[in-house]
């Protein structure tokens, strides 16, 4: 078990270049808006390269206000949200596969946010796969969604998040996506419960949590 984010060979003061890709409007701020929050304000100097491969028209606005709220404070951003039908990625894998070589590939990152290559959802799982196909010599660290299938296993990695950034995270993902109020799973109690969970597992008040299959230090 260790701690993220590790400083991937940049000081502090240096650049650091972060891509987060998520399969749909609010994976990326449910897996990893903390760490992206904390990340920010300890690193005044990253950019940050933001997608979200799947967004219907009603989610798409969502989707858009959330990455602006986000990474406010970044030192450059650029946030795609994107049409890809949802539920069915991994049959649109080569063009996801493309647009992600083409657009996301020459930021060439010092480190990766995506999905778990054995989460439950099939969409999810695709653009893991795309993933690591495509961010050769980066740290890809993989985070959770919490889920009716019951597929949350045991991270190696944890972000300790402090009070103050839960709250943030978790009133963003109340105002930023109202088209999911209506969903039994979607609310603070979830969401907080997981990250008192994985910080007591890090042994601290909250943590996000995250599977690194492979890191270079």
């Amino acid at each position: 078990m260790f701690a993220l984010p590790p400083d991937l060979g940049r000081s502090a003061d240096q650049p650091l270049r972060v891509v987060a890709v998520g399969a749909h409007a609010d994976d990326l701020e449910i897996g990893a808006g903390g760490t992206i929050l904390r990340l920010l304000a300890e690193r005044p100097h990253t950019a940050v390269w933001w997608a979200v491969l799947s967004a219907c028209a009603e989610r798409a606005p969502e989707a858009h206000r959330a990455a602006s709220e986000m990474l406010a404070s970044a030192k450059e951003s650029e946030v795609y949200v994107l049409g890809f039908q949802d539920g069915v990625l991994p049959q649109q894998a080569l063009e996801v596969r493309d647009w992600v070589r083409q657009t996301l590939q020459p930021a060439a990152p010092h480190l990766v946010l995506t999905h778990r290559l054995d989460d439950a959802h099939q969409d999810h799982r695709a653009v893991a796969e795309v993933s690591w196909q495509t961010f050769r010599g980066a740290c890809i660290a993989a985070y959770e969604i919490p889920k009716w299938d019951a597929d949350l296993d045991r991270p190696n990695a944890y972000v300790a998040l402090d009070e103050a950034t839960v709250d943030r995270k978790l009133d963003l993902l109340a105002r930023a996506f109202p088209s999911q109020a209506e969903r039994d799973w979607y609310d603070p109690e979830t969401f907080r419960g997981l990250m008192r969970i994985r910080g007591v597992e890090a042994g601290t008040r909250y943590a996000e949590a995250f599977h690194c299959r492979k890191l270079v230090w």
